[in-house]
């Protein structure tokens, strides 16, 4: 077996690229992203209601989005705060994770948002998003039941919520 290591890109668009590593390994180099986790006042949980193409369902999800050349996570989760949920705030690195290292090299970077105030920019041309806010339990049963589509970001969001409710955050 050779040590050297030979990569072929098979695709590159907008935000991925797909190469294949030792004629073996599809891998998709994807761009970073951030999700944001707010509470109000209640408890509640922000979320929004998207359609998905890639998988052709609605999602209820944290607002969320890929990071822009150059800016830094804290960046990107303000500015996606204030483009779908017209919301600005402090911002506290939670975690970070590879979404799927099996195939893919993206990092999700989950931020908790402090001191909630308003603040709106533009959404994307693309979007169309509705606002709503759900208890962390009731987001959680229903992913569990099927009753709610999500993505990573909302069940991280969702269970760190849920473990600190009542925890004095």
């Amino acid at each position: 077996m050779s040590s050297d290591t030979h990569t072929r890109t098979l695709y590159e668009g907008h935000i991925l690229q797909l190469e294949l590593l030792e004629d073996k390994w599809e891998i998709v180099r994807h761009a970073d992203a951030v999700a944001v986790l707010a509470l109000n006042a209640a408890g509640e949980m922000l979320l929004v209601r998207q359609h998905r193409p890639a998988i052709g369902a609605v999602t209820v999800e944290a607002p969320a989005g890929l990071i822009d050349a150059g800016e830094r996570p804290e960046q990107a989760a303000r500015r996606e705060l204030q483009e779908e949920a017209g919301l600005d705030a402090e911002m506290t690195l939670l975690t970070r994770f590879y979404v799927s290292p099996g195939f893919c090299d993206e990092q999700l970077y989950v931020f908790l948002a402090g001191e909630l105030r308003e603040s709106r920019l533009p959404m994307d041309d693309d979007e169309e998003i509705e606002v709503l806010w759900m208890q962390p339990q009731a987001v959680l049963a229903g992913l569990r039941d099927g009753t709610l589509t999500g993505s990573a970001s909302t069940v991280s969001a969702a269970l760190y919520a849920a473990l600190h409710s009542g925890a004095g955050q």
